[in-house]
């Protein structure tokens, strides 16, 4: 009764938007994209009161940010949506990849403190497998109104060196206004751009009787994003002044699946360009002393930039390595990651057409009792090459056409 309850409750939330112009992309639009997830499961959809910008999140899929729209219901739905999968009603052995603009992970995925393998298991796919709490379990709904929805769980893991966390989750999905973060960093938002921005607000909190050492391994919150890859996609990571005259060897990680090709990911002028194509699986990684707080893509196919900014503790160093390895230092792990999906070996299906953007807590080291918040902002953004232009440059470092020309100057 109470599920039916809450269904019918969202439902009041979504607003039909007849007069937003059709898109001409081939991506889906965010009515069809809901639609279709209506058929599955409960969804809640968060709006403005014009209607324009809609965010669609499903409580059965841990709190996720499914897709998003800035354009109403008939504006290009922003977020991956695995139809394939979602419409099959089952679960998959390894891997729930339901897509979702904004996911609730817990790292380390790899190495001796991994959550994601079994302890004395080889470090291969045959043998990752993510914890049910963040795969297959829903949380629950605390509340919710028109602009924002609560949710909680108690998980219990237990890592590949035998230790055991009890832990609660609190998360809370917001509409934000993109304004405030464009001001942020300079940029008066332009008249003719249509925006959408949501966050996620994520609380871990430790519940058990021991405290959370890194001798015995530590967690960290991790958020990922997957979104609609197209040929003319490209991630765009700006990097801090202290990766300057630094070999790009020593600014990421490009090994997580094999070395990145060169004609897929370069950095120029201090910024990283990596394809967004879903035509090659691979994955990079930059760790805290090198990055900045925010990330972000553009779609020339669509004229779409996106931006994600989150916490990021000044002086913090200590991160989770997530390594299919058994690591040297454990701790010296990234903050951003992004990645881009492809046939990950011959004859083997590919996940989908999307790529990830992504950015991790620092390791939790918790007492019992004590808590810890990371936030994670999205914010699409369509309009002119113009307008986009600036506002790429003033929070990505870079302008639109260094973007589409940067695999041509490597």
């Amino acid at each position: 009764m109470k599920t039916k309850t809450l269904t019918i409750i969202s439902l009041s939330f979504i607003v039909t938007m007849g007069s937003i112009i059709q898109s001409q992309s081939a991506q889906p639009t965010f009515g069809s994209d809901l639609n279709f997830l209506k058929k599955y499961n409960m969804v809640i959809v968060l709006s403005d009161a014009d209607g324009k910008s809609q965010v669609a999140v499903v409580p059965a899929y841990q709190g996720r940010v499914m897709t998003s729209t800035a354009r109403g219901e008939k504006g290009i739905s922003f977020g991956w949506v695995n139809r394939k999968l979602i419409s099959t009603r089952k679960f998959q052995q390894h891997m729930n990849a339901f897509g979702g603009e904004d996911r609730f992970w817990l790292g380390p995925e790899g190495g001796q403190y991994s959550i994601f393998f079994k302890k004395n298991d080889p470090f291969d796919l045959d043998h990752w497998f993510t914890p049910a709490a963040i795969d297959t379990e829903s949380f629950d709904v605390v509340r919710f109104n028109p602009s924002s929805v609560l949710f909680r769980k108690d998980i219990a893991l237990t890592n590949y060196s035998g230790t055991t966390f009890n832990l609660e989750v609190q998360r809370e999905v917001r509409l934000s206004n993109p304004e405030i973060l464009l001001r942020k960093f300079g940029v008066e938002p332009p008249k003719g751009v249509a925006t959408t921005g949501y966050e996620s607000v994520n609380t871990v909190k430790n519940t058990g009787s021991d405290a959370w050492v890194k001798e015995t391994g530590l967690l960290s919150i991790w958020i990922l994003g997957m979104f609609n890859a197209s040929s003319k996609a490209t991630i765009v990571i700006p990097l801090a002044d202290s990766a300057n005259g630094k070999q790009m060897e020593e600014v990421l990680n490009d090994k997580y699946f094999g070395k990145v090709p060169p004609d897929r990911l370069v950095v120029l002028n201090n910024v990283i360009y990596f394809k967004a194509d879903a035509k090659y699986r691979s994955k990079i990684g930059v760790k805290p002393q090198f990055s900045k707080p925010v990330l972000g893509s553009y779609d020339d196919e669509n004229k779409v930039l996106t931006i994600v900014h989150f916490t990021l503790p000044e002086g913090v160093k200590d991160y989770v390595n997530s390594m299919w390895e058994l690591q040297k230092d454990p701790y010296n792990g990234d903050t951003i990651n992004a990645y881009n999906d492809g046939v990950p070996k011959p004859g083997a299906k590919q996940m989908g057409k999307f790529y990830e953007l992504e950015s991790s807590s620092p390791a939790l080291a918790l007492k019992p009792g004590e808590s810890a918040t990371h936030v994670h902002q999205t914010v699409h953004i369509q309009g002119s090459e113009k307008d986009l232009d600036t506002i790429a440059q003033a929070i990505l470092g870079t302008n639109l056409k260094n973007i589409k020309t940067a695999f041509e100057k490597r």
